[in-house]
Formats: C-alpha cells, sequence, structure tokens
C-alpha cells in the first residue's frame, strides 16, 4: 500500500515524515506507540500559503492519541522558531488545515521516541559570565544521534552577546531540515529566532540583550563533528537625544531640532529660516520643519552618480541693531544614490562641521495592468494568462519631485526566482529584445510596456520578470534616461550607482488553473525524488503579479522570493 494521501496512523520509533498539501486540506497524524518513553516532534521546515493568519492555516499539536487530548501547541506562518514539542505520554496528534488560497504548502516533520532521564554529556546548560565557550557533545568527533541540547547564555546586564563559530559541521541540506542549529535572542525557544544554520560554516549571531539561547538538533544518520563556539559581551549602548536630524523620503525632507539644541548654540525657535522664509516649522518641542523635495527653496543636483537635494536653516538675531553672536547655518542634504538614501546635515559654527547622517529611501514598484489605459493594477495571485495574450507592465517611482524620470535599461524573464542560468531577455540596455515588446514614451514618473505571454520549454511551471530600473534628472540632457536605446552599450547600466531592480511573477497559463489544486506524484526513490521536486510536471508557464514595493535612494531591491524545497529519500504525504 502507498503512502497514506491525507493524514496517518504512525507508530515507528523515529519517522521523517514530508507532507505536500494544497488548498482546503484538513489532515490528522497520529503518533502511538506501546512503549514507556516521550516523543519528540520537530517542524524543522514549514511553508504556509503567503500572508496566511493563524486563524486560517496552522498546525495544531495535541498532548495525546487524538484532536481531544490537550493543545501543546501550534505553528502557523508568522511562528518565529524551529517548533520543537514534547509528549508527556507515548501519543501526539497534529492536525494541519489550510486556507482556500491554491498555493502548495510543504512541511518537513520528523519524531522519535525517547526517554527524558536518559540524558547526554555536554549537552546544553546555563552559561554565564562576560565571556565562554561552548560545544556539541563528542566534539571533534561525530556528534550522537537523536540529540536535542539547549544552552542558555547570560551575560551582565546593559550588555549584548556576540557569537561565534570557530568550527562548525553539521549535516547540509538546503533548508536545514535533518541536523541544525537555532539561535534565538532571549531566554526561549518559542520565539526570537536569529537564525538557523547547517552543513560547513563559521557563523556569527548578535542579541538585542545579555541573553540568547543556542539549539542543536539532529537525526538518525549522517552525523559530523559538530561546533565548537565562542561568545563575548559588549556595552549596549545608552539611549541618546539627538539635537538634530533629518529624514528623507521620496516626497519629503523632514528636519527635527529640539529646543535644548537650539539654545546649546545661543538661539531658539523664533530665529529660524529655511531659504524660503514663509515655510514656517511646528514650533514644538521638537522644532520640525517637514516639506516637499522640491519646495521651500530646496536646490537639486545632479551630481552623475546621484541626485542631491538641500535647504539651509538659517540662525540669526533679530530684534536688535547690532549683535555679537555668530550666524550659524544648519545645512540639510538629502543625497540619493544607489540602493539608500544618505541623509546629511551638519552645522556650521566658528568654522566646526557638526554632522548627523541617518538612512532614507525613494520607492519604486512595478505590477501589471488589465489594459493599455493602465487605470486598473492586476491585484490577483496567481494571475493566470492565456499563451500569447498581451501583458501590461508599469515601473512607478513615488516622488514629489516631478522633474525625475524613470527608465527601464533591462527585463528579463526566468522560471526561476533566483534568476538561475536559464533566462530570456525581454529588453536590453533599453532596447526590445523579443519582437513582441513594445516600449511606450516617458509618461511623469512612469515607463510603461507590453509584451505577449510566452512560455520556457521543459513544463517549467512559472515565470519571474525583473526589471533594472534608472532614475534620472529631467532636466539632464546626457543621462541615461535621455539616452535611451543603446544598441552597442556605451556604458553599462551597473556603473550607475543610482539604480535599482524589482521583481514581479510568478505567471501561470490559464490551462494550470484546473490543475492547481492538485498536487503532483512524488516518486519513492531518493534520486527522483531530489529531482521531482525541483521540477513540476505537467505545468506549463505563464505570469502572475506581486506589486514590488522597491526600496532605494534610486532604488533598493525587494525580492519576492518563492522557495523550493529541496527532496530527499523520506516518505510524502500529498493531499488529494
Amino acid at each position: 500500500a502507498g503512502a497514506p494521501r491525507c493524514g496517518a496512523s504512525l507508530q515507528d520509533l523515529n519517522k521523517p515524515v514530508k507532507i505536500t498539501l494544497n488548498a482546503n486540506a484538513n489532515c490528522v497524524w497520529q503518533i502511538q506507540r506501546n512503549v514507556n518513553q516521550t516523543i519528540r516532534l520537530i517542524f524543522s521546515y514549514f511553508k504556509f500559503a503567503p500572508s496566511s493568519s493563524c486563524e486560517t492555516e496552522s498546525i495544531k499539536i495535541y498532548d495525546g492519541p487524538s484532536t481531544n487530548s490537550p493543545l501543546l501547541g501550534q505553528v502557523c506562518n508568522d511562528t518565529d522558531a524551529v517548533p520543537v514539542l514534547q509528549s508527556s505520554s507515548n501519543s501526539l496528534t497534529f492536525r494541519i488545515t489550510t486556507n482556500s488560497v491554491a498555493f502548495t504548502r510543504n512541511f518537513f516533520v520528523f519524531y522519535y521516541y525517547f526517554l527524558p532521564e536518559k540524558g547526554i554529556q555536554n549537552c546544553g546548560g546555563q552559561l554565564t559570565g562576560p565571556n565562554g565557550t561552548l560545544t556539541s557533545p563528542n566534539y571533534p568527533a561525530a556528534y550522537p544521534e537523536f540529540t536535542y541540547c539547549v544552552w542558555h547564555i547570560q551575560t551582565p546586564k546593559n550588555t549584548k552577546i556576540n557569537l561565534q563559530f570557530k568550527d562548525f559541521f553539521l549535516e547540509l541540506d538546503q533548508n536545514c531540515q535533518f541536523d541544525f542549529t537555532a539561535v534565538y535572542d532571549g531566554l526561549t525557544t518559542n520565539t526570537g529566532l536569529i537564525g538557523k544554520v547547517c552543513g560547513r560554516a563559521q557563523p556569527k549571531f548578535e542579541s538585542s540583550s545579555n541573553v540568547m539561547t543556542v539549539v542543536l538538533s539532529t537525526d538518525y544518520a549522517n552525523s559530523y563533528r559538530g561546533f565548537t563556539a565562542q561568545y563575548t559581551s559588549t556595552p549596549l549602548p545608552g539611549p541618546v537625544e539627538p539635537g538634530a536630524y533629518l529624514t528623507c523620503s521620496s516626497d519629503t525632507m523632514r528636519i527635527v531640532l529640539s529646543k535644548a539644541y537650539l539654545a546649546s548654540l545661543g538661539y531658539n525657535e523664533t530665529h529660524l529660516e529655511l531659504n524660503d522664509p514663509s515655510c514656517r516649522p511646528v514650533t514644538m518641542d521638537p522644532v520640525i520643519f517637514s516639506f516637499p523635495l522640491g519646495s521651500c527653496g530646496t536646490t537639486k543636483k545632479d551630481e552623475g552618480s546621484s541626485i542631491t537635494y538641500t535647504n539651509t536653516i538659517s540662525l540669526s538675531a533679530t530684534g536688535s541693531i547690532i549683535t555679537r553672536q555668530k550666524s550659524i547655518q544648519i545645512i540639510a542634504k538629502c543625497k540619493m544614490k544607489n540602493n539608500s538614501t544618505l541623509e546629511l546635515i551638519y552645522t556650521t559654527k566658528n568654522n566646526v562641521i557638526q554632522s548627523i547622517t541617518t538612512m532614507g529611501r525613494y520607492n519604486v514598484s512595478m505590477s501589471f495592468y488589465e489594459s493599455d489605459y493602465f487605470d486598473k493594477p492586476l491585484q490577483s495571485s496567481p494571475y493566470y494568462v492565456d499563451l500569447n495574450q498581451t501583458l501590461f507592465a508599469q515601473v512607478s517611482l513615488h516622488s514629489s519631485d516631478p522633474n525625475l524620470l524613470v527608465f527601464v535599461d533591462t527585463c528579463t524573464a526566468s522560471p526561476q526566482p533566483d534568476f538561475g542560468s536559464l533566462t530570456y531577455d525581454l529588453i536590453r540596455s533599453g532596447c526590445s529584445k523579443d519582437n513582441t515588446v513594445v516600449i511606450y514614451p516617458p509618461f511623469q514618473h512612469y515607463r510603461r510596456f507590453k509584451f505577449r505571454a510566452f512560455r520556457f520549454l521543459h513544463s517549467f511551471p512559472y515565470v519571474y520578470l525583473q526589471c533594472e530600473v534608472v532614475i534620472c534628472d529631467s532636466n539632464n540632457t546626457n543621462s541615461r534616461c535621455a539616452q535611451g536605446c543603446i544598441s552597442r552599450q556605451k556604458r553599462d547600466v551597473s556603473s550607475y550607482r543610482w539604480k535599482t531592480s524589482t521583481i514581479v511573477g510568478p505567471i501561470r497559463l490559464k490551462r494550470d488553473l484546473r490543475s492547481a489544486d492538485h498536487s503532483e506524484s512524488l516518486t519513492k526513490a531518493d534520486a527522483e525524488e531530489a529531482s521531482n521536486l525541483h521540477q513540476y510536471s505537467f505545468y506549463t508557464l505563464s505570469f502572475v503579479v506581486l506589486i514590488s514595493n522597491i526600496v532605494i535612494v534610486v532604488a533598493m531591491i525587494l525580492k519576492y522570493h518563492i522557495k523550493r524545497q529541496p527532496g530527499y529519500g523520506y516518505q510524502q504525504i500529498q493531499s488529494s
């Protein structure tokens, strides 16, 4: 008999279980065996539908032989941990429910029976003091099977912990499902996950306070030498109340000055003027100037590798014929470059420059639209299309500066979200590379193009679209935006530091809609399983839109990654 399609009754002493479910699943697994031992259950990998909540999609674990037993714990999309649960007897039950969203959910569950009183030497414990070391059991020899160790680290108050693994060798797999080390920011293992690692590495971790927890979990096979790690503590910085700071966005420059800071300069809020004196601050404490980038006398300069917006607050005495106070200028600069906005604010006083730096951002997004009117963005995910259907795409720059242009330099399609070896150019160096691509003329802060839906060969199920975008000053006639299509690339877009790339997708053909609620069968052979989880048979390719809000100073990349889970030689369970 084959593996059950939804739920199971499990009686093995230990077992890894790979579970694949689709929409509207409600499946129960019962673990029970006539032994005087308890069960440790580990959910080392879980992938729910995006944006699902605990109310609509979850794993509930019960301490006993049925779902009427006491609730032991719950796992859902926002679980910030690697859940490890322990029964009080020889039985456990867990139920997985999914919502109606068409999405393939993947879970990896591992359990084993054990005797709590039978411990492993050098396995976990309490570590105190400003620094120390920890090693896995038997290090540098191979760690034991079915190991579960927890180290709690606590350093003096008002410090933070830096953990450095000097040597680290655990069984390697892409999702760290079998053997792994998990590090938590705090003294618990049910939230605050900083990271989960396996394989060979020398990872570093830092806590936000003086407590940290380290977990080592292993299964029954492929043991290696484990790890040795050292932790140190450093003082936490004290609270800082800045006297002056600046924030910049695509729309606004915001300057904040505390009254105490102004008093230290010998002035108060009545002495402040921007380049345009009619722009007045909110004179609470702190004093706040907030205005659009292109207003209040703000100047803009295109410096080739960046665009800089500058305004000046002048502090000068009023109501007197003479003064013995020095005039002071507070110069605020928003410098847009690379994938961030560097903001500078500095004060000139007696030839001394006091500087403050922070980070800001531009906003760039990309989405598909229903028609060439570009008035109705598509919100559905996945976005099912017909082969050869015309797709309308728009890149938008969200900024209050009317004198900026957005330019699409390159757009590449791929069946993989990481844009690996298999790619196809739609636009390259501003030029159409596919004969169905039509690039519309520039329009305000938008750049638009259309193309016809296609599919990759070899039955790849998805297509993703990644576009490199450049932002230019519309008054600069020599900018990359003004150059347009460059068939023989004179200057690669990578040399423009204020650019971004944005990704939308995936897209699927409408005929895949009929099969979206059915998961493919997975083979049982180890080699075939590893291959099949990276290929989706019987799917053809098309596009789905997901609006990427890309933040930069001229652009910052935000990729929506759809992770793929590799296969291994374990039992596979699918929903109907």
